[in-house]
């Protein structure tokens, strides 16, 4: 069966966050903006006034370091828009989304169910995932227009808090749904059931890159 596409505003409403499924393959229209450590620390640690009206103007949170820059005259020049890993950012969540009352995150990577239904699921709010790697090009089709760009001149461009205008921008997978179950976690279970199998008679591997095992038991990152 073919997973459901979904066109979605990025100030979703709850009736059309409690209807996605996990798999569905989503493309987003409105504004969105991208926050990270750098946004985080300077709103949450360092108090200071988001220059944005959140939800109102968006509510979509995009983990990202946009290959842009801005021009001379003052426009801006966005190329590819790639996903940089989440759970990184987990520590600040609960208190981001209270505070910017945002109800999509966007990243790579995911985090756990138990990330999701802390953080997430008390807050209304989903996660949606970029499509494997390499799609930072493809994702930027979907940029219609660079509409701002703040914090800059104190956190460089990677850190800043772009507001991107999207048009159909995509595709993302949902990754959590509105009850903290998490794709990744259901998949890894169904696809761990025939591991065992699948290597059974297999020779372990004779040269070996630094940090890879072939002990199930050994875990480097937790």
């Amino acid at each position: 069966m073919s997973p459901r596409e979904i066109r979605l505003s990025t100030t979703p409403s709850p009736e059309a966050l409690a209807e996605l499924q996990l798999g569905d393959i989503v493309y987003l229209d409105g504004l969105m903006y991208t926050a990270r450590e750098g946004v985080y620390k300077r709103a949450l640690e360092d108090k200071a006034n988001i220059p944005m009206e959140l939800p109102a103007e968006s509510a979509t949170n995009f983990h990202c370091s946009p290959a842009a820059r801005i021009n001379a005259d003052g426009t801006f020049t966005m190329g590819a828009v790639t996903a940089t890993a989440s759970f990184r950012f987990a520590k600040w969540l609960p208190e981001w989304l209270e505070k910017s009352g945002a109800k999509l995150v966007i990243g790579k990577g995911g985090m756990s169910s138990k990330d999701y239904k802390a953080y997430f699921v008390p807050n209304g709010a989903i996660y949606l995932s970029t499509v494997g790697y390499g799609t930072g090009a493809l994702l930027g089709r979907g940029v219609e227009s660079v509409e701002a760009v703040h914090w800059n001149e104190e956190l460089g461009l990677a850190q800043a808090m772009w507001v991107i205008k999207c048009n159909r921008m995509g595709p993302f997978i949902v990754a959590s749904d509105i009850e903290g179950r998490c794709l990744f976690e259901r998949e890894n279970e169904r696809i761990s059931q025939n591991l065992e199998r699948i290597y059974e008679g297999t020779r372990p591997a004779t040269l070996k890159r630094f940090g890879e095992t072939d002990d199930k038991s050994d875990e480097l990152i937790g």
